[in-house]
């Protein structure tokens, strides 16, 4: 899902309007004064008189932008002798800044990251410090964090990064009149969602909005096909470089389902020429043209701002099991958190002011409140009773349980993978449905990235 995710464009990963700004903006980098430091573009260093500098960058804006400032600024003042500048960028300079700066051992203190193959590639180059030896001499730190979210910065039994933000896990959102009017109830397996597809086809609605023209939504239907039918093997085995893995007859399986969905007609005429970065797809399900839509949790946001009328009329279901299937039902793909990383080469005095920082700052009592002030779902422990409360704590609640039930929270594969094959992975999804690519071609065009 590299719209959001890979490329970190989080104009859409919000679940309230304000949540939605929160995620939102333009404009180049700039340096957010939250201390009496002067930030520097990369790792900062410690000054003659004794008080470390720390650099963090990040690619918040908006209110998630202050919300970040509040708990750097909140660090500050408590630490007089080790002060954090923040520099805040769009995604994409964002990401070729970060490559230039990690290759030079320039590298800010902390920096935002979506964990996965881009991170485990620094890890693997020994620019990111492991943090597992810090976690461990703290549990009530370890233990913050839902421990589904964790797996996509964990590498080799080892740590390399804390969430921060907000939860994106994937879900079914759906037009409860429409299910109403035609007696149709939210599908818990394929075969009662292959169902309720034909029922609203034969009503002149069309059953799933997809938004096929930007690729990356495809890839929420077959990251969750492959793990109902066939559970994490199936990607383990092309995280590990297996070959032949991506010709797993769990991958075929997959992939002949979705063409399934495409022969009964299940998207709207022309999916692949409808967009979802510009928010068509969800243009369709509240206008009520489409009944349901698969989208991650920043789909509410998108609703909300465009037609915050139909919220009363939007309904959420998980995405339903497959017969037979090995994998477990209750697993959740989609973008598990943001994530802080320190790098290794910072100075030793600078990694212990940003380790203090991680633990005592982010994802604090007060850094969670923030959060939920904004619409943001933190994936922290036990703050259900917070969540009822909140002005959209119904379907907060019901994502972020999402996530604390998961036995396993598939990161989204175009972020897990190395970038030339995630991208190529969107890439071929995109032909494959439509045409243009068969089963075996997807296979063998993403098994040469396997090395």
């Amino acid at each position: 899902m590299k719209s959001r995710i890979k490329l970190g464009v989080a104009c859409v990963s919000a679940v309230s309007v304000v949540g939605l700004l929160a995620g939102c903006g333009t404009g180049s980098s700039n340096t957010t004064s939250v201390s009496n430091t002067t930030g520097e573009s990369a790792s900062g260093s410690a000054s003659t008189s004794g008080k470390a500098s720390l650099t963090l960058w990040n690619v918040d804006t908006g209110l998630a932008e202050q919300v970040d400032n509040k708990a750097i600024a909140r660090f500050n003042k408590s630490h007089p002798n080790a002060q954090i500048t923040a520099q805040y960028f769009e995604s994409n300079p964002y990401l070729q800044k970060l490559q230039i700066v990690m290759g030079a051992n320039r590298a800010p203190d902390i920096w935002s990251n979506w964990g996965g193959g881009r991170l485990y590639d620094f890890v693997k180059a020994g620019k990111v410090e492991d943090l597992t030896s810090y976690l461990n001499a703290d549990a009530s730190w370890k233990n913050r964090f839902l421990p589904s979210v964790m797996k996509s910065v964990t590498f080799n039994g080892k740590i390399y990064g804390v969430p921060y933000g907000n939860l994106q896990p994937v879900n079914f959102f759906y037009n409860k009149q429409l299910f109403a009017q035609y007696h149709v109830s939210p599908p818990k397996t394929w075969n009662q969602l292959l169902s309720d597809i034909q029922v609203f086809k034969s009503k002149g609605v069309i059953p799933i909005a997809l938004g096929g023209k930007d690729n990356w939504p495809d890839l929420m239907y077959f990251e969750y096909l492959v793990d109902r039918i066939g559970g994490q093997k199936p990607f383990d085995d092309i995280m590990s470089n297996k070959p032949g893995s991506w010709s797993n007859p769990v991958i075929m399986k997959a992939l002949s389902m979705m063409q399934q969905l495409v022969s009964v007609g299940a998207f709207e005429p022309g999916f692949s020429s409808v967009g979802s970065n510009d928010g068509s797809d969800a243009a369709l399900l509240y206008s009520g043209r489409a009944a349901m839509w698969l989208m991650g949790s920043w789909g509410y946001g998108s609703i909300a701002t465009n037609d915050s009328s139909f919220l009363s009329n939007l309904g959420w279901f998980a995405f339903p099991s497959v017969p037979g299937g090995k994998g477990n039902p209750n697993d959740v793909a989609g973008n598990p958190s943001d994530y802080y990383s320190i790098s290794s080469h910072s100075s030793p005095q600078n990694i212990k002011a940003a380790v203090s920082f991680l633990k005592d700052n982010n994802l604090d009592s007060q850094n969670v409140k923030d959060l939920l002030s904004i619409g943001y779902v933190p994936a922290v422990q036990g703050i259900e009773g917070q969540l009822k409360k909140q002005k959209n704590g119904a379907y907060e609640l019901f994502y972020y349980n999402l996530a604390k039930s998961a036995p396993y929270f598939q990161q989204s594969w175009d972020t897990a993978l190395p970038t030339a094959e995630g991208n190529e992975l969107d890439t071929d999804l995109g032909k494959f449905m439509i045409g243009q690519m068969t089963a075996k071609q997807f296979a063998a065009d993403l098994n040469s990235y396997l090395k």
